[in-house]
């Protein structure tokens, strides 16, 4: 059975992210998302959130497990009896950082493949940063995520901007 971890914050799950998991589950038996929970950023949602949020864009699709995680990645992977990583891939700049992480990996794994996945053009300048950045000046993100993420980030962007204070010069 061919398993394989697609990593990631999904911080938030954007249309992108879906279309990878999409296609990635119908090459792979199984594939696990991987939310990482990392110690050194602060995401505009909780590990649970994004695993929730996760879950319900991904629930029509039987093959596919979100599970947290923190550490390394390659020993996530193993833990998940997995031997495949899938990554997404937008532009160039992409692949010369996730080609030195693969490769990383390999060394400290030698059992871990990763597999890259070239991001539907219609989403290759998609980020979740970008997504983040437009939701807390109130713009359309509409085409970026689906309907119910959309509302969840318009609501956690207006949430952080009333509790932000305002810097004294």
């Amino acid at each position: 059975m061919a398993v394989a971890v697609y990593p990631g914050s999904f911080d938030p799950v954007t249309l992108g992210h879906q279309d990878i998991i999409e296609r990635s589950s119908k090459i792979m038996d199984r594939v696990i998302v991987g939310v990482l929970k990392n110690n050194s950023k602060s995401p505009l949602f909780s590990v649970e959130e994004r695993v929730n949020m996760l879950k319900s864009v991904t629930g029509h699709l039987s093959n596919i497990e979100i599970l947290a995680f923190d550490g390394l990645l390659v020993d996530f992977v193993r833990q998940c009896h997995a031997d495949v990583i899938v990554r997404g891939l937008r532009a160039i700049t992409d692949f010369e950082y996730e080609l030195q992480m693969s490769q990383t990996n390999r060394v400290i794994s030698p059992g871990i493949d990763t597999i890259f996945l070239t991001t539907n053009l219609k989403y290759s300048y998609l980020s979740s940063s970008i997504v983040k950045e437009i939701a807390m000046y109130h713009g359309d993100i509409s085409a970026f995520v689906d309907p119910d993420i959309a509302e969840k980030v318009l609501e956690k962007a207006k949430a952080v901007k009333k509790n932000a204070r305002p810097v004294n010069k």
